[in-house]
């Protein structure tokens, strides 16, 4: 029977592989971030990840967390997102400055902060733009891009926009991009697929039986399947809200109709958990219509 595999762009998935395994979570932020070859991470140590406060499009089972600082006392933020929205980017930037300014103490000289980097995977498209799915930010002079404000780094990758350039590719960031794009819950094609050397890396090797299903227990299953669930509801409520809101701006002459379906559409996201000020950026409503609607 081939052999089966968890997403792991899924919480339960993520957390064991690079919330477990420092070796992994090196090799993995080695390959993505933009690090020179002398600034190569040579060790991590694990953080509890700090509290943010709520912010308006952001879902607690939507995003999955790592957090982490090397020897050289260097601070890595890693978030995989499942859904997009524009308050993802202030929750990195929020969470990247927090981390970057909490390492100041009282004794201590502004010389001894050290960088700050935030690497954040999506697994939907939000720039339809360009075909680019990498996405590096910088602090930098406006008229002197070359001029750089060290301390804050971010990484935005778009998942659904990333292929490999040519099947004999071997480089690592591809392994690790290949690993988060195509594992999942599906069988095991190795033996048919002419391109699965990648796999044969001993970082890829490992992190693919941390993912096997035979790996989970069930109850350990039946929480992945939940979280899974819970990912599709808020899909199909954001789909929805936002296919309502663009309805009703084209269409807005037939204002009875429409409020009618769009108060449906209000009672379903808060039916799946969302608070009044979510429901109110996706459905283009106001906080207190919003709450007009949920009081009828």
């Amino acid at each position: 029977m081939p052999t089966r595999y968890l997403d792991p762009k899924v919480d339960l998935a993520f957390k064991r592989v690079f919330g477990e395994h420092e070796h992994l979570l090196r090799s993995f932020l080695n390959a993505l971030l933009p690090l020179p070859d002398d600034g190569q991470i040579e060790s991590l140590e694990y953080l509890t990840p700090e509290q943010v406060p709520e912010l308006p499009g952001l879902y607690k089972n939507s995003i999955v967390d790592v957090k982490c600082k090397d020897a050289r006392g260097r601070t890595f933020i890693v978030e995989m997102q499942m859904l997009w929205s524009t308050s993802f980017e202030q929750r990195i930037l929020f969470s990247a400055s927090q981390a970057y300014v909490k390492q100041l103490h009282a004794s201590q000289s502004y010389a001894s902060l050290q960088p700050v980097y935030a690497l954040a995977l999506t697994n939907q498209v939000f720039d339809r733009k360009t075909p680019e799915y990498y996405h590096h930010y910088q602090i930098v002079r406006q008229h002197e891009p070359r001029r750089v404000l060290e301390g804050l780094e971010f990484v935005f990758i778009e998942l659904p926009k990333f292929a490999p350039q040519s099947r004999t590719d071997k480089r690592m960031q591809v392994k690790w991009l290949r690993f988060m794009s195509e594992v999942g819950d599906m069988p095991r094609k190795a033996e048919t697929d002419p391109d699965a050397s990648w796999r044969e890396d001993p970082d890829i090797a490992q992190a693919l039986e941390l993912v096997e299903v035979a790996a989970f227990t069930e109850q350990e299953l039946e929480a992945y399947h939940i979280q899974i669930d819970k990912a599709r509801i808020e899909t199909t409520v954001l789909e929805d809200a936002r296919a309502e809101a663009k309805a009703e701006g084209k269409a807005e002459g037939k204002a009875e109709g429409k409020a009618e379906g769009k108060a449906e559409i209000v009672r379903t996201m808060h039916a799946s958990g969302m608070g009044a000020a979510q429901i109110s950026q996706f459905s283009g409503l106001s906080v207190q219509q919003v709450a007009e609607i949920l009081a009828l």
